[in-house]
């Protein structure tokens, strides 16, 4: 698992709901077909548009509505290295971890712009605004959600506990 993870703010609002992130129509496709699809609801072109690692910052409530892991899908496959909004749905965020999509919480989202290039260390929770120099710190991944990502993830995780 990377730790620090750089790119550009991609920026989106609150109420960012799982048929926004992931068109239900969709659903039944490809990995590769759903990551072209990715937040077109507000975004039209947006995987064609978002660099690859690139971050993709929103307000509260994120990924509600459906348990389904092809949003968090859409968004690996579109390119996105990370997702930081203020709060997300529960079930979002475990689903997050995992299919192996980097995700943080920092309360104030509203401090971060679009097109800025910023830096977040996962270990540690801080978010650096290198565009602006300013630097925030927002949640850091719980220990034990920082050994899945160690072992590759959940089914590879999953994997080594088993032998244990």
């Amino acid at each position: 698992m990377e730790s620090v993870i750089k790119g550009k703010v991609w920026k989106f609002g609150d109420d960012i709901n799982t048929d926004i992130i992931s068109p239900g129509e969709y659903m039944d496709a490809s990995y590769e077909v759903i990551g072209k699809h990715a937040m077109e609801r507000v975004y039209p072109g947006f995987a064609d548009a978002i660099p690859r690692g690139d971050i993709l910052v929103a307000g509260k409530n994120f990924g509600s509505g459906s348990s389904r892991e092809t949003a968090q899908i859409a968004l690996l496959y579109a390119g996105v290295g990370a997702v930081i909004a203020k709060d997300f749905a529960r079930i979002f965020f475990r689903n997050c971890i995992n299919v192996g999509l980097p995700v943080a919480t920092f309360a104030e989202t509203e401090k971060l712009n679009q097109g800025d290039e910023i830096r977040v260390d996962l270990l540690s929770g801080e978010i650096e605004d290198l565009t602006t120099g300013e630097t925030f710190h927002g949640s850091r991944l719980p220990e034990h959600v920082l050994a899945i990502g160690r072992d590759g993830w959940l089914k590879e995780h999953l994997k080594k506990s088993c032998k244990k």
